[in-house]
């Protein structure tokens, strides 16, 4: 009986557990199984995160592949809305042909040919000058002065799409005609800049390249900051911690920094603390940089705030340029006016005299201090000029005259001003330029359109009887539409 009641205990603990054991492996196998389905769950959630990441760089490269890179390749079609709309036109504002411009450049003959357009040919010794943005419209005529007098001049421009790169080429081909070599590179290469400082000495910079206008903005901001601002700095870098000795810089500012300012004429001593548009606020943060090179690595520095420069050889997105062209296609253009029913007012101010301004600037700019070492021997010049032509005229005037230059009557559509950056009325004064080098502006908006429509008729090739609107009723239509081809084959 003992033996037997131990058996049954025995077995009933061996039951117990046989049942333990069961229910702890099920919980083990529950655990594992649970543990199993986590570390699935995870290693998806793992894969699709890497997934998600690498799309979102590769949409991110796709579309803002200048972040990605060493250097940003910008600058500054020629329609009535002549800004690129597409994403793949975007893109083309993001790069340039000149993307591996410092590994391409140099060897002996390239030496040789920047040389000898930074060589200056006066008998006075003349200036050496490199031009950023030289195929542009002011970088072009300033490059074109400067050799006309005897001065060295090396043009560099990126070419890129913000208008038709083929008037930018033009004007290259205009400028090689004269001697004036221009690389095609972006200003952000800094070892392109190194480079060109190593080959030439270089006494001045006229730093014209900048993405322009003030509504595209909205557009592509990263444009502008790209080269208004992290362009600006790349020169003054260079100017600053690498050329020797170090070179004067004149620079384009614009009259955009006054914004909102309401008191007229526009002083060079009035508030710009309220930019109106990005492009204005990239030209305000523009000339603060320029003061903190010029306070710390001594280089002499001067702003030229230009006032809606017009002229031959132009740019497509300006609005004398455009309405040129809606009117002789018998396109519709658009007028602003102001909230008050005001017209729009612009101080209209001609290419040669903004020329004259420019190098009126540069002749009078003063020796930069600093040297590659860091120290400086005393201040260096710093100044702000405006150039503008000191009488603003409503832009119905302007058109007004287009008409009767190319005798036809444009279809002219009037809103309100929208608020996109731009502003009502724009008006220089210009005493402080006319006393330190003599700047005044002698052309009227009369004999400078003229001069503009004679080449916008002669460059375009449309029918001279267009300009001097003596044509009959009954071949208006093949002429428009002549005139009309002719123009978009040259966009």
């Amino acid at each position: 009986m003992p033996s037997s009641g131990i058996t049954a205990v025995d077995a009933a603990a061996k039951g117990m557990k046989l049942e333990r054991y069961a229910s702890g492996g099920a919980l083990l196998l529950r655990r594992a199984t649970s543990a199993k389905l986590v570390s699935a769950s995870s290693h998806l959630l793992f894969r699709a995160t890497v997934l998600a990441t690498l799309a979102l760089v590769f949409l991110f490269t796709l579309h803002y592949p200048s972040l990605l890179s060493r250097s940003f390749h910008l600058s500054s079609s020629s329609s009535s809305s002549p800004h690129p709309s597409s994403s793949a036109s975007h893109r083309s504002l993001l790069m340039s042909s000149s993307s591996s411009a410092s590994a391409s450049y140099g060897g002996a003959a390239w030496e040789k040919e920047i040389r000898r357009s930074a060589r200056p040919s006066r008998n006075d010794g003349g200036i050496s000058v490199l031009v950023t943005g030289a195929a542009g419209f002011v970088g072009t005529h300033c490059s074109l002065a400067l050799k006309a007098r005897g001065d060295g001049v090396v043009g560099l421009d990126n070419f890129n799409s913000y208008y038709d790169p083929s008037l930018k080429r033009a004007r290259q081909a205009l400028l090689a005609s004269r001697g004036v070599a221009v690389v095609d590179a972006d200003i952000n290469d800094a070892a392109l800049l190194e480079k060109l400082f190593d080959v030439a000495a270089f006494t001045h910079v006229l730093h014209l390249a900048a993405q322009a206008g003030v509504r595209y903005a909205m557009e592509a901001p990263q444009t502008y900051v790209a080269s208004n601002v992290a362009g600006l700095v790349s020169v003054l870098e260079v100017a600053a911690k690498h050329a020797d000795p170090q070179p004067a810089v004149v620079w384009a500012s614009s009259s955009s920094v006054y914004g909102l300012n309401t008191d007229a004429p526009f002083s060079e001593d009035h508030r710009t603390d309220r930019p109106a548009s990005l492009y204005a606020a990239t030209k305000k943060a523009g000339e603060a940089i320029a003061h903190t090179y010029n306070h710390i690595y001594g280089l002499s520095i001067t702003g030229l705030r230009f006032f809606t420069v017009y002229g031959p050889w132009g740019r497509p997105d300006m609005a004398y340029f455009f309405f040129a062209r809606s009117i002789v296609a018998g396109e519709p253009i658009t007028l602003f006016r102001a909230a008050d029913g005001s017209d729009a007012r612009r101080d209209f101010t001609y290419i040669d005299d903004v020329v004259k301004g420019c190098l009126g600037a540069l002749d009078t700019a003063g020796k930069s201090t600093g040297s590659r070492s860091g120290k400086k021997s005393g201040p260096a010049p710093l100044r702000v000029y405006n150039l503008g032509n000191t009488s603003p005229v409503p832009v119905t005037r302007m058109v007004a005259i287009l008409e009767k230059l190319l005798g036809k009557k444009a279809n002219k559509r009037i809103v309100t001003m929208p608020s996109n950056g731009d502003v009502p009325f724009t008006h220089a004064n210009v005493s402080h330029a006319a006393h330190d080098f003599g700047y005044r502006p002698t052309t009227s908006l009369e004999a400078g359109l003229r001069h503009f429509v004679d080449w916008f008729v002669e460059y375009y090739k449309l029918d001279v009887k267009i300009a001097k609107g003596a044509r009959s009723a009954a071949d208006k239509p093949a002429k428009k539409k002549k005139a009309a081809a002719a123009m978009s084959a040259s966009s």
